[in-house]
Protein backbone atom coordinates (compact mmCIF):
# COMPACT_ATOMS: atom_id res chain seq x y z
CA UNK A 1 0.00 0.00 0.00
CA UNK A 2 1.31 3.47 -0.82
CA UNK A 3 1.67 5.95 2.04
CA UNK A 4 -1.14 8.52 2.15
CA UNK A 5 -0.69 12.19 2.79
CA UNK A 6 -0.89 13.11 6.48
CA UNK A 7 -4.03 14.55 8.06
CA UNK A 8 -7.67 13.48 7.97
CA UNK A 9 -9.56 13.81 4.71
CA UNK A 10 -12.99 15.44 4.73
CA UNK A 11 -15.98 13.54 3.42
CA UNK A 12 -16.30 9.92 2.37
CA UNK A 13 -13.40 7.97 0.93
CA UNK A 14 -13.92 6.96 -2.69
CA UNK A 15 -12.79 3.39 -3.39
CA UNK A 16 -12.30 2.26 -7.00
CA UNK A 17 -12.13 -1.51 -7.19
CA UNK A 18 -9.99 -2.87 -10.05
CA UNK A 19 -10.20 0.29 -12.22
CA UNK A 20 -9.04 -0.52 -15.74
CA UNK A 21 -7.80 2.78 -17.15
CA UNK A 22 -5.62 5.53 -15.75
CA UNK A 23 -7.76 8.10 -17.58
CA UNK A 24 -10.81 7.03 -15.60
CA UNK A 25 -8.93 7.28 -12.32
CA UNK A 26 -7.78 10.79 -13.18
CA UNK A 27 -11.24 11.85 -14.28
CA UNK A 28 -12.68 10.44 -11.04
CA UNK A 29 -10.11 12.43 -9.05
CA UNK A 30 -11.13 15.58 -10.90
CA UNK A 31 -14.81 14.91 -10.17
CA UNK A 32 -14.02 14.35 -6.50
CA UNK A 33 -12.13 17.61 -6.08
CA UNK A 34 -14.92 19.52 -7.86
CA UNK A 35 -17.05 18.79 -4.80
CA UNK A 36 -14.44 18.77 -2.04
CA UNK A 37 -13.50 15.10 -1.74
CA UNK A 38 -9.81 14.11 -1.62
CA UNK A 39 -9.57 10.57 -0.16
CA UNK A 40 -9.17 8.26 -3.18
CA UNK A 41 -8.32 4.57 -2.71
CA UNK A 42 -7.53 2.04 -5.43
CA UNK A 43 -7.88 -1.72 -5.20
CA UNK A 44 -5.80 -3.68 -7.72
CA UNK A 45 -5.64 -1.00 -10.49
CA UNK A 46 -5.10 -2.90 -13.73
CA UNK A 47 -2.38 -0.63 -15.09
CA UNK A 48 -0.64 -0.09 -11.78
CA UNK A 49 0.06 3.08 -9.85
CA UNK A 50 1.32 5.83 -10.32
CA UNK A 51 -0.16 6.31 -13.77
CA UNK A 52 0.82 9.12 -16.14
CA UNK A 53 -2.53 8.99 -17.95
CA UNK A 54 -4.33 9.54 -14.66
CA UNK A 55 -2.33 12.69 -14.00
CA UNK A 56 -3.25 14.13 -17.39
CA UNK A 57 -6.95 13.30 -16.98
CA UNK A 58 -7.08 14.78 -13.47
CA UNK A 59 -6.55 18.27 -14.96
CA UNK A 60 -4.84 19.66 -11.88
CA UNK A 61 -6.53 17.61 -9.15
CA UNK A 62 -3.09 16.67 -7.83
CA UNK A 63 -4.13 17.02 -4.19
CA UNK A 64 -6.30 13.93 -4.74
CA UNK A 65 -3.70 11.95 -6.68
CA UNK A 66 -0.98 12.74 -4.13
CA UNK A 67 -3.08 11.12 -1.40
CA UNK A 68 -4.02 7.97 -3.30
CA UNK A 69 -3.74 4.72 -1.35
CA UNK A 70 -3.35 1.46 -3.23
CA UNK A 71 -4.59 -1.79 -1.66
CA UNK A 72 -4.36 -5.42 -2.64
CA UNK A 73 -7.93 -6.23 -1.63
CA UNK A 74 -11.16 -4.46 -0.75
CA UNK A 75 -11.14 -5.52 2.89
CA UNK A 76 -7.90 -3.61 3.45
CA UNK A 77 -9.24 -0.53 1.62
CA UNK A 78 -12.24 -0.22 3.94
CA UNK A 79 -10.65 -1.50 7.16
CA UNK A 80 -10.86 1.93 8.84
CA UNK A 81 -14.41 2.70 7.66
CA UNK A 82 -17.59 2.44 9.73
CA UNK A 83 -20.30 3.16 7.14
CA UNK A 84 -19.92 1.77 3.62
CA UNK A 85 -22.07 2.23 0.51
CA UNK A 86 -21.66 0.38 -2.77
CA UNK A 87 -22.78 1.66 -6.16
CA UNK A 88 -24.56 -0.80 -8.39
CA UNK A 89 -26.40 -0.79 -11.70
CA UNK A 90 -28.00 -4.22 -11.42
CA UNK A 91 -30.03 -6.31 -8.96
CA UNK A 92 -28.09 -8.46 -6.48
CA UNK A 93 -28.84 -11.92 -5.07
CA UNK A 94 -28.72 -10.79 -1.44
CA UNK A 95 -30.84 -8.52 0.73
CA UNK A 96 -29.56 -4.97 1.19
CA UNK A 97 -31.22 -1.57 1.45
CA UNK A 98 -31.11 0.20 -1.93
CA UNK A 99 -30.79 3.98 -1.68
CA UNK A 100 -31.24 6.82 -4.10
CA UNK A 101 -28.25 9.11 -4.56
CA UNK A 102 -29.94 11.82 -2.52
CA UNK A 103 -30.76 9.53 0.39
CA UNK A 104 -27.26 8.07 0.25
CA UNK A 105 -25.80 11.56 0.62
CA UNK A 106 -28.03 12.29 3.62
CA UNK A 107 -26.94 9.07 5.33
CA UNK A 108 -23.28 9.73 4.59
CA UNK A 109 -23.59 13.15 6.19
CA UNK A 110 -25.40 11.71 9.21
CA UNK A 111 -22.75 9.02 9.69
CA UNK A 112 -19.94 11.57 9.47
CA UNK A 113 -21.73 13.84 11.96
CA UNK A 114 -21.85 10.85 14.33
CA UNK A 115 -18.10 10.37 13.97
CA UNK A 116 -18.31 7.35 11.68
CA UNK A 117 -15.80 7.37 8.78
CA UNK A 118 -17.63 6.67 5.52
CA UNK A 119 -16.81 5.37 2.07
CA UNK A 120 -18.44 4.69 -1.28
CA UNK A 121 -17.38 1.74 -3.46
CA UNK A 122 -17.22 1.71 -7.25
CA UNK A 123 -16.56 -1.37 -9.35
CA UNK A 124 -14.61 -1.91 -12.58
CA UNK A 125 -15.76 -0.02 -15.66
CA UNK A 126 -17.13 -3.03 -17.53
CA UNK A 127 -18.59 -5.27 -14.83
CA UNK A 128 -19.16 -3.26 -11.66
CA UNK A 129 -18.64 -4.73 -8.23
CA UNK A 130 -18.74 -8.49 -7.68
CA UNK A 131 -21.40 -9.77 -5.29
CA UNK A 132 -18.72 -10.69 -2.75
CA UNK A 133 -17.56 -7.07 -2.82
CA UNK A 134 -20.96 -5.38 -2.79
CA UNK A 135 -22.13 -7.51 0.13
CA UNK A 136 -19.54 -5.82 2.37
CA UNK A 137 -21.50 -2.55 2.15
CA UNK A 138 -24.18 -1.38 4.57
CA UNK A 139 -26.41 -0.38 1.65
CA UNK A 140 -26.44 -0.15 -2.14
CA UNK A 141 -26.78 3.01 -4.22
CA UNK A 142 -28.31 3.25 -7.67
CA UNK A 143 -28.41 6.01 -10.26
CA UNK A 144 -31.86 6.50 -11.87
CA UNK A 145 -30.69 6.53 -15.48
CA UNK A 146 -32.72 6.27 -18.65
CA UNK A 147 -33.99 2.66 -18.73
CA UNK A 148 -33.33 2.57 -22.46
CA UNK A 149 -29.74 3.80 -22.08
CA UNK A 150 -28.30 3.39 -18.62
CA UNK A 151 -24.60 3.31 -19.45
CA UNK A 152 -22.57 5.90 -17.51
CA UNK A 153 -18.81 5.75 -17.06
CA UNK A 154 -16.89 5.47 -13.81
CA UNK A 155 -15.98 9.15 -13.47
CA UNK A 156 -19.57 10.22 -14.17
CA UNK A 157 -20.81 8.00 -11.37
CA UNK A 158 -18.20 9.36 -8.97
CA UNK A 159 -19.21 12.90 -9.93
CA UNK A 160 -22.90 12.22 -9.27
CA UNK A 161 -22.16 10.77 -5.83
CA UNK A 162 -19.78 13.61 -4.93
CA UNK A 163 -22.29 16.21 -6.15
CA UNK A 164 -25.11 14.84 -4.03
CA UNK A 165 -22.79 14.61 -1.01
CA UNK A 166 -21.94 18.28 -1.45
CA UNK A 167 -25.56 19.29 -2.03
CA UNK A 168 -26.67 17.56 1.17
CA UNK A 169 -24.92 20.27 3.20
CA UNK A 170 -25.20 23.17 0.76
CA UNK A 171 -26.77 26.26 2.30
CA UNK A 172 -26.84 28.26 -0.93
CA UNK A 173 -30.14 30.05 -1.61
CA UNK A 174 -32.34 28.48 -4.26
CA UNK A 175 -31.98 31.64 -6.32
CA UNK A 176 -29.49 34.49 -6.33
CA UNK A 177 -28.36 37.21 -8.66
CA UNK A 178 -24.81 38.16 -9.58
CA UNK A 179 -24.29 41.82 -8.68
CA UNK A 180 -20.84 42.26 -10.19
CA UNK A 181 -19.46 43.33 -6.82
CA UNK A 182 -22.11 46.00 -6.24
CA UNK A 183 -24.00 45.88 -2.96
CA UNK A 184 -27.79 45.84 -2.78
CA UNK A 185 -29.39 49.25 -2.35
CA UNK A 186 -30.41 50.23 1.17
CA UNK A 187 -33.99 51.12 2.01
CA UNK A 188 -32.89 54.73 2.51
CA UNK A 189 -31.43 54.83 -1.02
CA UNK A 190 -34.60 53.31 -2.44
CA UNK A 191 -36.84 55.72 -0.56
CA UNK A 192 -34.79 58.66 -1.83
CA UNK A 193 -35.22 57.35 -5.38
CA UNK A 194 -38.97 56.90 -4.89
CA UNK A 195 -39.23 60.50 -3.68
CA UNK A 196 -37.26 61.72 -6.69
CA UNK A 197 -39.32 59.68 -9.15
CA UNK A 198 -42.66 60.65 -7.64
CA UNK A 199 -41.69 64.33 -7.43
CA UNK A 200 -40.91 64.40 -11.14
CA UNK A 201 -44.02 62.42 -12.05
CA UNK A 202 -46.09 64.92 -10.10
CA UNK A 203 -44.88 67.55 -12.58
CA UNK A 204 -46.61 65.54 -15.34
CA UNK A 205 -50.20 64.38 -15.81
CA UNK A 206 -49.21 60.80 -14.97
CA UNK A 207 -50.18 61.02 -11.28
CA UNK A 208 -52.82 63.71 -11.65
CA UNK A 209 -55.74 61.45 -10.75
CA UNK A 210 -55.96 61.92 -6.96
CA UNK A 211 -58.02 58.76 -6.41
CA UNK A 212 -55.67 56.53 -8.39
CA UNK A 213 -52.43 58.18 -7.27
CA UNK A 214 -51.87 56.11 -4.05
CA UNK A 215 -52.40 52.83 -5.88
CA UNK A 216 -50.14 53.85 -8.77
CA UNK A 217 -47.38 54.95 -6.37
CA UNK A 218 -47.61 51.63 -4.51
CA UNK A 219 -47.40 49.70 -7.78
CA UNK A 220 -44.30 51.63 -8.86
CA UNK A 221 -42.61 51.08 -5.51
CA UNK A 222 -43.50 47.38 -5.51
CA UNK A 223 -42.04 47.03 -9.01
CA UNK A 224 -38.66 48.50 -8.03
CA UNK A 225 -38.55 46.67 -4.70
CA UNK A 226 -39.29 43.38 -6.46
CA UNK A 227 -36.36 44.03 -8.79
CA UNK A 228 -33.98 44.35 -5.85
CA UNK A 229 -31.69 46.96 -7.47
CA UNK A 230 -28.10 47.50 -6.43
CA UNK A 231 -26.77 50.82 -5.17
CA UNK A 232 -25.23 51.45 -8.61
CA UNK A 233 -28.51 50.67 -10.37
CA UNK A 234 -30.38 53.13 -8.11
CA UNK A 235 -27.88 55.85 -9.00
CA UNK A 236 -28.45 55.03 -12.67
CA UNK A 237 -32.22 55.30 -12.20
CA UNK A 238 -31.76 58.70 -10.54
CA UNK A 239 -29.83 59.75 -13.65
CA UNK A 240 -32.55 58.46 -15.97
CA UNK A 241 -35.27 60.35 -14.10
CA UNK A 242 -33.18 63.54 -13.97
CA UNK A 243 -32.43 63.39 -17.70
CA UNK A 244 -36.07 62.79 -18.61
CA UNK A 245 -37.11 65.68 -16.39
CA UNK A 246 -34.52 67.97 -17.99
CA UNK A 247 -35.63 67.06 -21.50
CA UNK A 248 -39.25 67.59 -20.53
CA UNK A 249 -38.41 71.01 -19.17
CA UNK A 250 -36.46 71.92 -22.32
CA UNK A 251 -39.34 70.88 -24.55
CA UNK A 252 -41.84 72.80 -22.40
CA UNK A 253 -39.58 75.87 -22.62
Amino acid sequence: MTAPASGPAPGPAIVLVAPQMGENIGAAARAMLNFGLVDLRLVRPRDGWPNVKAVAAAVGATVVLDRVRVHGDLAAAIADRRYVLATTARPRDFVKPVLTLREAAVRLRAAEAAGQPTTVLFGPERTGLENDEAVLADALVTVPTNPDFGSINLAQTVLLVAYEWRQAADASPAERFEAGGARPATREELMNFFAHLERELDRTPFLSNRQQRPSMVRNLRALFLRAGPTEQEVRTLHGVVAELARRGADEAG
